[in-house]
């Protein structure tokens, strides 16, 4: 399990998901294609603040009945809350739903939404449904596909494995922050630098903003302030 310190996840916690991406491109050295989602995403409440922490990933289905035992499909459910809890977290539930793009059975509602808050976990990222839209708990985002009414035949399938989140690829353990725009994953070789990269991105913003709502902005001022920006480190 990758380590994370009170305060490089406080300062997770206090910026946007775009801005985390370009934080881990100030790491890395340059930008990159992967390691993002790249469809839209629906969110159970939009204002609420990041959701950072461990993936604890699962695959769930809904087009058709599971080919199980009904108390085989119980003690997989069971397995599943032992394993999203497990750990010091803090945890994020990563569920890819294998009928997307065609996914048509919400696992996500009033339901799982109070049972995982209860748990302790930090929040959800999924491709499949959400559903029950003004009955969730306050305080817990839920990051979905689509937004629909049933459940359909939805089941859990696998615990602990790959999984891939619109367009994302996510292991288990990896370090997710997600939001309305959508998630990233932040490799665990790069944890301890993101607060610093944070910094400096955001303090480079300054100078081009500034410049840009303040009145008679023009093409030179632009110049000046994207020299003083490439001058903070």
């Amino acid at each position: 399990m990758p380590q994370i310190t009170p305060e490089t996840l406080a300062a997770l916690r206090k910026a946007d998901t775009p801005t985390v991406c370009n934080a881990l491109e100030h790491v890395m050295g340059g930008r990159t294609a992967e390691g993002f989602t790249k469809t839209p995403v629906v969110c159970a409440d939009p204002a609420l603040p990041p959701v950072v922490g461990f993936a604890r990933t699962a695959k769930i289905r809904a087009s058709s009945p599971a080919q199980k035992p009904a108390a085989e499909v119980r003690a997989l459910r069971m397995a599943y809350y032992e394993y999203v809890a497990d750990g010091e977290g803090p945890n994020v539930a990563v569920i890819e739903d294998t009928d997307f793009p065609h996914a048509i059975g919400g696992f996500w509602g009033e339901m799982q939404v109070a049972q995982h808050k209860g748990l302790g976990i930090a929040g959800t990222l999924t491709n499949g449904v959400l559903r029950d839209l003004g009955m969730l708990d306050e305080g817990y985002q839920v990051i979905a596909g689509s937004v629909g009414p049933s459940h359909a035949f939805v089941h859990v399938t696998e615990l602990d494995c790959p999984v891939t989140i619109f367009g994302m690829s996510v292991r288990p353990n990896d370090l997710i922050h997600a939001d309305r725009h959508g998630a990233v994953v932040i490799p665990a070789e790069h944890i301890e630098r993101m607060a610093w990269a944070i910094d400096v991105v955001m303090r480079k913003e300054v100078p081009i903003l500034t410049a840009a709502r303040a009145p008679g902005f023009t093409i030179e001022k632009l110049k000046a302030a994207w020299i003083e920006a490439d001058g903070i480190k």
